[in-house]
C-alpha cells in the first residue's frame, strides 16, 4: 500500500484534491474582501426609529457648540446608535414615561473626525468664539488636562449618548444644574446644586443605569452602554441619513 503513493495517477489525483479546497475558499473570500469597503463601519441605527418620542437637538450638527461651527462629520442632525443602546434607550424611556417625563439627546455616535475636529480646535488657544457660554470658569489650555477633550471618546463606538430629561406633555428640558457642555466642575457628581436639581440629576442617572448605562462623573449627561459591542477607538462614517 505504501509504494502505490508513488504511482504517477495517484500522485496526480492527490494533487488535484489537496488543489480543490483552495479554489473554492478563494471563490468565498474575493467576494467578501470587494465587499469590505462598502461600509466600514458598526451597524448604526437611527435611534429616533427605536425609542417612540425621543427628543433630538444634535448640536455638532450646528453652531451651536463650543467649537460655534459644525463639526465635522455630521451631515445631518441625527441620532445613530448600535442596536443594542438603542434598544436600551428604549427601555429608559419606557420606564421614565410612566413619570410624564422622557429622554432628550444632544450628541450619539460620534465620527473620530469629528473628535480631531475637537482636538485641533482645542489646540488653538487664540479662537475663543465659545468661551463666554461654554467655559467661561476655565483656562481653554487646561480643557486637556482636566478631561474635557480628549484625544479619543468612546462617541465613536456608537454606544454613548450624552442626553438630558424633558417633561413630556411640553418637552421642556428639566433643570440640571447647568447646562449640557458647560466644562465646568458643576457639571460634575458632587457639585453643589439646589436640591430639585440634584433630583433630576439623580432620577436621570437612575433610568439610565436600570436600562444598562454607566455614568462618567465629570459629566451628568454623559453614558456608555456597559456592554457596548465594539471596542478600541471607534469609527469614522458621517453622521448620515442612508
Amino acid at each position: 500500500m505504501h509504494a502505490n503513493h508513488h504511482h504517477p495517477a495517484l500522485r496526480l489525483r492527490a494533487n488535484a484534491a489537496r488543489r480543490r479546497p483552495c479554489r473554492k475558499r478563494a471563490a468565498i473570500l474575493v467576494p467578501l474582501i470587494l465587499a469590505g469597503p462598502a461600509w466600514a463601519g458598526p451597524n448604526l441605527v437611527d435611534a429616533s426609529r427605536i425609542v417612540p418620542g425621543l427628543a433630538t437637538e444634535i448640536r455638532y450638527a450646528t453652531g451651536h457648540n463650543f467649537v460655534g461651527r459644525p463639526i465635522d462629520g455630521y451631515e445631518a442632525p441625527l441620532c445613530l446608535l448600535t442596536p443594542e443602546a438603542a434598544r436600551a434607550l428604549a427601555r429608559a424611556q419606557d420606564a421614565l414615561a410612566r413619570n410624564g417625563l422622557g429622554l432628550k439627546v444632544f450628541d450619539c455616535y460620534r465620527p473620530l473626525r469629528a473628535v480631531a475636529h475637537f482636538v485641533r480646535w482645542a489646540r488653538d488657544l487664540d479662537d475663543r468664539v465659545g468661551e463666554a457660554e461654554f467655559y467661561p470658569e476655565i483656562d481653554k489650555r487646561d480643557l486637556f488636562r482636566l478631561g474635557y477633550i480628549a484625544e479619543r471618546s468612546s462617541h465613536a463606538r456608537g454606544s454613548t449618548v450624552d442626553i438630558t430629561l424633558i417633561d413630556r406633555a411640553s418637552g421642556a428640558e428639566l433643570p440640571m444644574g447647568t447646562p449640557f457642555d458647560l466644562f465646568s466642575p458643576r457639571s460634575g457628581e458632587g457639585a453643589e446644586l439646589p436640591s430639585a436639581e440634584r433630583a433630576n440629576r439623580a432620577r436621570l442617572r437612575a433610568a439610565l443605569e436600570a436600562a444598562g448605562f454607566a455614568p462618567y462623573p465629570q459629566e451628568w449627561w454623559h453614558f456608555t452602554l456597559r456592554d457596548e459591542p465594539h471596542r478600541g477607538p471607534g469609527f469614522d462614517v458621517p453622521v448620515t441619513a442612508r
